[in-house]
């Protein structure tokens, strides 16, 4: 192989991302250039700096996507009401298909000929990442370490990080760390006491949300204003996209709100237990459920509510540039444009109550729901539908 051919490693700072950088250039004898994105994940600029200088990379790139990844992945998965199994928000699904098109840019740019990323050969990013690698640069060649190196254990990634002076962090308790992913949307944490599902998780994991029991006494209040089915205002204060998800987590947060502990169905047919906070997505996902019920039709909501698993599978298994994703993606916005008004909501203790909703539009009429007698609704209507649905019991 030449010298000084290019490769763009996604890379975060953090120990695995550095032994793949150092094992990138010791297997490959190619320049290394390390691509971060800024997508609201607790970040260390000039730690990543420092790191990568320490290993020898000429090129660093940290690129700020806080506002894209809100506003171009997380909201229209927000007006899918996309929930996988039950449960799980998509923080870290979401996040890939972004960081995975931004650095087959980079790599377009510097025209490096190959890609990597720090995914295990167990998880479902390698796939999330490589299936949005090819949409994007079908011609640039995939380098997944966890499937070609010898490093078999976690004992062998800190052995080989002490031969070449990589620093290993520590968790709270002083031992390695556990295998966390955040961003703007979410934090996820694996692995260690995690990984049998008899245990419980311990307190000490959880980073961005209190526990219900130590969450204030008193209430809040917060009112998401929306247009066009994705959140403008907060409180009557209009803010980037960024800016109101972080507000959101905030208050959220300190509320105990968006914790979930889930044992999931990977895609690659293993299971997995993960604990997930998202208490801004949580925040939203409730007021946009809300401000459609005064706003759309029957119809174009129950349409929505059918094809959610499948829109939620498709983002969780990494076909978010899809055909399939993006059919589904025009029928969840097919009446977006109805979709205004706003919803307040309280939050205590973790949960979380409907207080009000308010919109301009006519979907929800006030005279036909009345209990008081009046000349918009037929009752004797009634009779004949009934009659009509028996028919169907045969």
């Amino acid at each position: 192989m030449k010298l000084n051919e290019r490769i763009v490693l996604a890379y975060s700072g953090g120990l695995d991302t550095s032994i793949i950088l150092k094992w990138l250039q010791e297997n490959y004898k190619a320049e290394v250039i390390a691509y971060t994105a800024d997508i609201g994940q607790e970040i260390d600029k000039k730690k990543i700096i420092k790191n990568a200088k320490k290993l020898g990379v000429k090129k660093i790139i940290i690129k700020d996507l806080k506002d894209t990844f809100v506003k171009d992945y997380i909201y229209p998965m927000i007006r899918g009401h996309a929930v996988y199994e039950g449960v799980y928000l998509l923080g870290t699904s979401i996040a890939r298909p972004l960081i995975a098109k931004d650095q087959i840019r980079i790599a377009k740019k510097f025209k490096a000929y190959a890609v990597s990323h720090g995914s295990t050969g167990k998880g479902n990013d390698q796939v999330r990442f490589e299936l949005s690698y090819h949409y994007f640069g079908p011609k640039i060649k995939i380098i997944a370490p966890w499937r070609l190196w010898k490093l078999k254990s976690r004992t062998d990634l800190i052995n080989y990080a002490k031969k070449y002076a990589i620093p290993v962090p520590k968790d709270k308790k002083g031992a390695s760390p556990f295998s966390v992913d955040d961003n703007l949307f979410h934090t996820s944490t694996e692995g260690k006491v995690l990984e049998n599902p008899k245990n419980s998780a311990p307190e000490f994991i959880f980073q961005r949300t209190v526990s219900p029991e130590k969450a204030p006494n008193k209430a809040s209040y917060v009112t998401i204003g929306f247009k066009n089915g994705d959140p403008i205002t907060l409180n009557g204060k209009k803010l980037s996209p960024s800016k109101l998800l972080e507000r959101l987590n905030s208050i959220a947060g300190k509320n105990g709100i968006g914790r979930v502990d889930l044992v999931e169905n990977r895609f690659i047919g293993i299971k997995s237990r993960g604990v997930y906070e998202t208490p801004g997505g949580t925040l939203l996902i409730n007021a946009h459920r809300a401000i459609e019920s005064v706003t759309l039709d029957k119809k174009t909501m129950h349409k929505k509510d059918e094809i959610m698993p499948k829109y939620a599978e498709l983002i969780y298994n990494g076909y978010w540039y899809s055909k399939a994703r993006f059919k589904l993606q025009k029928i969840v916005d097919l009446k977006r444009n109805k979709v205004n008004g706003s919803v307040k909501l309280k939050l205590y203790k973790g949960n979380i109550t409907i207080v009000s909703r308010k919109t301009k539009s006519t979907a929800y009429s006030m005279k036909k729901v009345s209990f008081e007698e009046n000349k918009t609704f037929n009752k004797l209507n009634v009779e004949r539908f009934i009659n009509f649905h028996k028919k169907k019991l045969k």
